[in-house]
């Protein structure tokens, strides 16, 4: 890829990218806060500042590494925000909404963004030069949103989608599960590796992508 084409690409991307993933990570605090935990405040991590969020690999190396390849979607993470389940109020319980805070915020982060996608659709056309680029980056927002949301589903600890599952599960079946959190991102490691998550939610994160854009025309 060539250097134009990148800062384009990083001009796009790196606000939408970096949103989706400090507010996922803010969700999550926020939640655990509201509902007894309060180490992410405690530890200074209760908060928008992108600095007390960005991990170097998760936030920087990956996406621009997947932006660089022309990969289709772009994907990223942020530091976890610590959370002490023992500290919720009904900890089993409150640990599903703590969980699903972040994939929901990404969800209402890509709704969002489809609206704003309309207004820039919708500007005269003496404002083109801002219409156009807040579009790419409505459109960007949508897609990286939509991977969040639907990768962090994944019923694996320790994707949030694991965290939910153990709530809800009964007890025998939630502790076996809850078992695999030492060695989840070693499988969901392999899984990209071999393809098997490319190839079985490509179409789902392209088509739930194409019906929030689909909104804002």
């Amino acid at each position: 890829m060539e250097i134009d084409a990148i800062l384009r690409g990083i001009s796009i991307w790196a606000l939408p990218v970096l949103l989706a993933i400090v507010l996922h990570e803010y969700a999550h605090g926020y939640v655990a806060n509201k509902l007894g935990d309060n180490t992410a405040a405690w530890m200074g991590r209760l908060t928008l500042n992108p600095l007390k969020h960005i991990d170097p690999v998760g936030t920087i190396l990956i996406p621009l590494g997947l932006l660089i390849m022309g990969a289709p979607f772009l994907f990223g993470y942020a530091k976890p925000v610590p959370i002490d389940a023992r500290k919720l109020n009904n900890p089993k319980r409150d640990m599903v909404w703590v969980a699903l805070a972040g994939p929901l915020t990404n969800l209402a982060l890509a709704l969002l963004s489809a609206l704003l996608l309309w207004v820039a659709i919708h500007l005269p056309a003496g404002a083109r030069f801002v219409a156009e680029p807040l579009a790419m980056m409505c459109q960007a927002s949508i897609i990286i949103n939509v991977v969040l949301f639907i990768f962090n589903l994944l019923p694996l600890p320790p994707l949030d989608g694991g965290r939910v599952a153990v709530g809800l599960l009964p007890g025998p079946a939630a502790y076996q599960l809850s078992r695999i959190e030492p060695y989840g991102f070693f499988i969901i490691i392999g899984l990209l590796v071999f393809g098997v998550f490319q190839s079985v939610l490509s179409p789902i994160i392209m088509g739930l992508s194409q019906a929030i854009m689909g909104l804002a025309f």
